[in-house]
């Protein structure tokens, strides 16, 4: 007998992505969105492609996507960001999935990014596989952990083949924004748990060796040259980020120390 999948979402001013991403989903038997206070036409364009919506002022990240599982109805939930499209290939082969008994009750996807105009697929960047497709109520995000929050789920896993597109950074400004914002959240958690790099060696490691070392596995070790030009930016600045949020932690305690 086949399963009935809910898509879970959040949103916040989506108009730009949400139409792409919804249309890779319409087959679904229930979509479900929580908003937080959209300015723009993400509500008008969730509703036209039937989708429950409702809203509830953000909390973070994993909390927020929590609030959205717990609004689901159906056997199965895919979780989807606004950002995110399935490509017809992972439609049919999540389709033909749930056409019978999963033999698993929670399904890795892999993901491809885009990031400043190219589809990342080196330097650790793909496949960057995401725990997104469970069965209803066996699987909750972790919370208060900042932007990268992800589905915990006890028992086998399996793994889709098919890549879900993910329009992550499409230029240089959203990018650099989105790095900023990530490093101060992820800033003021390491500043909680006492990472704050006050020795000196402590401060060494994690505001210079780590982003440099990073930037060496990622770009030679793991090819990320390979994706040419943006490859380079990519790795630099994902560096950069790494040195951002422990700076900043550094900066919190000294600033309330």
């Amino acid at each position: 007998m086949r399963k009935t999948l809910s898509v879970a979402m959040i949103a916040m001013n989506e108009e730009a992505n949400l139409p792409r991403t919804l249309e890779s989903v319409k087959w679904a038997d229930e979509i479900v969105l929580v908003d937080s206070g959209s300015k723009d036409r993400t509500l008008e364009i969730a509703e036209s492609y039937g989708a429950k919506t409702s809203y509830h002022a953000f909390d973070g990240h994993g909390e927020q996507k929590n609030v959205a599982l717990d609004l689901c109805t159906m056997d199965w939930i895919l979780l989807l960001d606004a950002d995110e499209v399935l490509t017809p290939e992972l439609q049919e082969e999540i389709q033909r999935t749930l056409a019978g008994e999963p033999p698993f009750g929670a399904y890795w996807i892999p993901r491809l990014n885009l990031i400043l105009g190219r589809w990342m697929r080196h330097g650790g960047f793909y496949p960057d596989h995401k725990l997104r497709l469970f069965r209803r109520g066996a699987a909750r995000l972790s919370e208060g952990v900042g932007p990268h929050s992800t589905p915990q789920f006890e028992g086998a896993k399996g793994t889709l083949k098919h890549d879900m597109l993910h329009y992550a950074y499409p230029d240089l400004t959203v990018y650099l924004e989105h790095m900023n914002r990530y490093s101060s959240e992820i800033a003021v958690l390491l500043h909680q748990r006492g990472r704050v790099s006050r020795s000196v060696f402590a401060f060494a490691g994690n505001v210079v060796l780590n982003p440099l070392a990073t930037f060496l596995y990622n770009y030679f070790f793991r090819l990320g040259f390979l994706d040419g030009r943006e490859g380079l930016l990519l790795h630099i600045n994902h560096s950069v980020y790494i040195h951002w949020k422990f700076i900043k932690a550094w900066w919190l305690d000294r600033e309330r120390g």
